[in-house]
């Protein structure tokens, strides 16, 4: 008995033991609205050299990289693409509004936020690759809209949208204009293309990624932002239909935080599939790590993390 046990089970050991080697874990810093001011431009290279150190797969940036009174410039624009080019891990940058829907402003250098746009997409979004040292090749939306993109980590898909702060650049009376008019429907697209693919390939998850804080609390409450109304309508049904966990990563509004706060449209209660994460943002720097972990029951993990030296 004792040998016909042994016959069997060391085999079931040794393939459990294979199973473990082979469990997949990844790590992705999550950062935006940063480098704002000078402090934050010398310390931001300190600070992503420490998010290396910790061998992550990947860093996602959600957009602002600038303060919105500083000029809108290729010299500044320039420089923060050398910035997120150092990186030794591959590097993912999302437009914010302070980079071209708000250079209209005459502090910003009163430029046209359409023509900045195209600037973002030639200088960081030239190729089918990410920023880095090392690169990560990148699905884009077919057409102008680059900054569009898509890519795999085992289980999970990841998609970025191009959705700002500041209502979206929706006009002051809240009505689109043409800009956003044109805009949005490539956005929605690009959201339930992704989740489709997601369903389709039977993945454990989505991460979507995008600058604005869409206002969960006033949409719920039924007066949300008119911006963001389609965007979260589309995806709360998209949310209900997909049977992984989703997260969206915002920044935007400076308050890092995490937590579910979507809810169903009838019951009222959270949708416990959908956790959202909001980046640091200045005065504040550091990090959110995002673990995905294809042993544990909740796929996702996370932990904010200061940079260590406190903004003056």
């Amino acid at each position: 008995m004792h040998r016909t046990m042994t016959k069997y089970l060391l085999p079931l050991l040794l393939a459990l033991s294979v199973g473990l080697a082979q469990a997949d874990t990844w790590r992705i810093a999550l950062i935006g609205d940063t480098p704002y001011s000078d402090f934050e431009r010398r310390e931001f290279p300190l600070m992503l050299q420490a998010i290396n150190a910790e061998h992550v797969d990947l860093v996602v940036h959600a957009g602002d990289f600038k303060h919105s009174r500083d000029a809108c410039s290729d010299e500044l624009f320039a420089d923060r693409q050398r910035l997120f080019d150092a990186s030794a891990a591959p590097f993912i940058y999302v437009p914010g509004d302070n980079e071209w829907s708000d250079c209209s402003r005459l502090i910003a250098g009163h430029h046209d936020p359409l023509e900045r746009l195209a600037a973002l997409r030639r200088i960081f979004m030239a190729g089918d690759e990410s920023l880095g040292q090392r690169r990560l090749t990148v699905q884009r939306q077919t057409g102008e809209y680059r900054e569009h993109q898509r890519w795999q980590l085992g289980p999970v898909l990841f998609a970025s949208l191009n959705v700002p702060g500041g209502n979206n650049n929706y006009r002051l009376d809240g009505r689109p204009g043409k800009e956003a008019e044109t805009r949005m429907p490539q956005v929605l697209a690009w959201l339930r293309e992704s989740f489709a693919l997601a369903r389709r390939e039977d993945l454990r998850g989505i991460v979507i990624v995008m600058q604005a804080n869409p206002a969960f609390k006033r949409f719920r409450s039924g007066v949300g932002h008119g911006g963001y109304r389609a965007l979260l309508e589309a995806l709360r049904e998209e949310t209900l239909n997909f049977r992984g966990e989703v997260v969206l990563v915002h920044g935007d509004t400076h308050w890092q935080r995490i937590d579910q706060p979507l809810h169903h449209p009838v019951s009222g209660k959270k949708l416990a599939n959908f956790t959202r994460v909001e980046t640091f943002g200045y005065p504040y720097m550091g990090w959110v790590t995002a673990f995905i972990d294809t042993q544990s029951p909740t796929l996702f993990r996370f932990e904010a993390r200061n940079w260590p030296q406190a903004s003056p």
